[in-house]
């Protein structure tokens, strides 16, 4: 196994998520989360910016149905330097519309965190 180089957090909200997916989904939640944890620069097949914010996605595909994990950077100001993220929420991508709502929710759960 490899050395991780990234501590993951997770939001309830997340856990939630993923404990209602079919359990061949969550294998390959798995697969990307360990690929975050374990190698500094990930291809943005994995990961992307999320475009005008601060968050970032980790992407899953599985067919033709596409899942996406908004995280965030908690000690850095880019997910390459970080060493801890957080997942936030995950969703089914159904739009690039949706991206809006999904991180308003990010920003919600982040906020009640930081709070703690």
């Amino acid at each position: 196994m490899d050395k991780k180089i990234r501590e993951i957090y997770y939001s309830d909200e997340y856990k939630e998520y993923l404990d209602a997916l079919p359990m061949r989904v969550r294998v390959k939640y798995d697969y990307v989360e360990q690929i975050i944890a374990t190698i500094k620069v990930v291809s943005t097949k994995f990961v992307k910016n999320i475009e005008g914010t601060d968050f970032y996605e980790a992407r899953v595909s599985i067919g033709s149905n596409e899942y996406r994990t908004v995280m965030f950077a908690i000690d850095a100001i880019s997910f390459i330097e970080s060493s801890r993220v957080i997942f936030l929420n995950s969703f089914l991508k159904k739009s690039k519309k949706q991206y809006k709502q999904e991180v308003e929710i990010a920003n919600k759960i982040l906020r009640k965190y930081m709070e703690e």
